[in-house]
């Protein structure tokens, strides 16, 4: 059955020796489609040439809040020239990150809201990277009312109660290769809690192997451990799983199945 992983960035450089290799092999592993998703202003011309390369590859655009410290409005205009892309799916990823401090959670709130702005500009969904910044990014999420564009919390990372609040603006929530760690108690509680018609698969590849390759560097061709991680969750066979976050996703990004 085909796998559609939500979340990738096949446009970093880690790739740069056997990308064409990797993406050729997807297909061979029934991943049928990838979102890859732009961090950074130059990260998001990497994604367009990949999306304008591969028929299977779609995009999103948008600056993580890592990269935020030297925007400026103007490319605020130029993300939005590439939002009308035509294989453009959302926008992202955007959102808040308090794991370090050298980004003035201010400066990361401005450009998270901005980047709001935008996708009610454009008419696309937002993918939502939020880490030790539970609060702020839902009151955010909320103000700028979210919902009406609809979304994913990407790398979910909270407690059920946070994925009850995301679940009721009508968000998804991508589950990845942590679902797979030991430690993840608090995630498996979210996945066992949301609706599997809620849930979206991706891997953050290069980022978040899931075990038994954790620690290296991952592809989408670790879908099937996330799958079969959520399937003893849901108590639900994999092929189920694989086809509701197909039909989910595919919601999600307004395409045609």
């Amino acid at each position: 059955m085909p796998i559609f992983d939500t979340h990738a960035h096949y446009d970093d450089e880690v790739f740069d020796e056997d990308r064409d290799e990797i993406l050729a092999s997807l297909k061979r592993s029934n991943i049928e489609k990838v979102v890859d998703i732009g961090a950074s202003l130059s990260s998001c011309r990497r994604v367009k040439e990949l999306a304008d390369k591969y028929k299977f590859i779609y995009a999103a655009f948008g600056v993580h809040p890592e990269e935020v410290m030297d925007l400026k409005e103007s490319d605020m205009d130029w993300l939005k020239l590439q939002c009308r892309h035509k294989k453009c799916v959302a926008v992202g990823e955007i959102g808040l990150d308090y794991h370090y401090d050298d980004i003035p959670k201010e400066v990361q709130k401005k450009w998270f809201e901005r980047q709001l702005e935008l996708a009610r500009e454009v008419k696309k969904p937002v993918v939502i990277h939020s880490r030790e910044a539970a609060e702020d990014t839902l009151e955010i999420l909320k103000a700028y009312h979210a919902e009406d564009v609809g979304g994913v919390m990407h790398c979910f990372s909270y407690t059920k109660e946070i994925a009850r609040e995301v679940l009721k603006m009508g968000f998804y929530i991508g589950i990845g290769g942590v679902i797979t760690f030991k430690n993840a108690r608090k995630i498996k509680e979210a996945v066992a809690y949301a609706p599997i018609e809620s849930i979206v698969l991706e891997t953050d590849c290069p980022y978040l192997a899931p075990e038994p390759y954790r620690g290296s560097r991952n592809t989408s061709l670790n879908l099937p451990y996330i799958v079969k991680a959520v399937a003893e969750i849901k108590d639900m066979h994999p092929d189920a799983v694989i086809g509701i976050t197909w039909r989910n996703a595919h919601k999600l990004f307004g395409l045609k199945e």
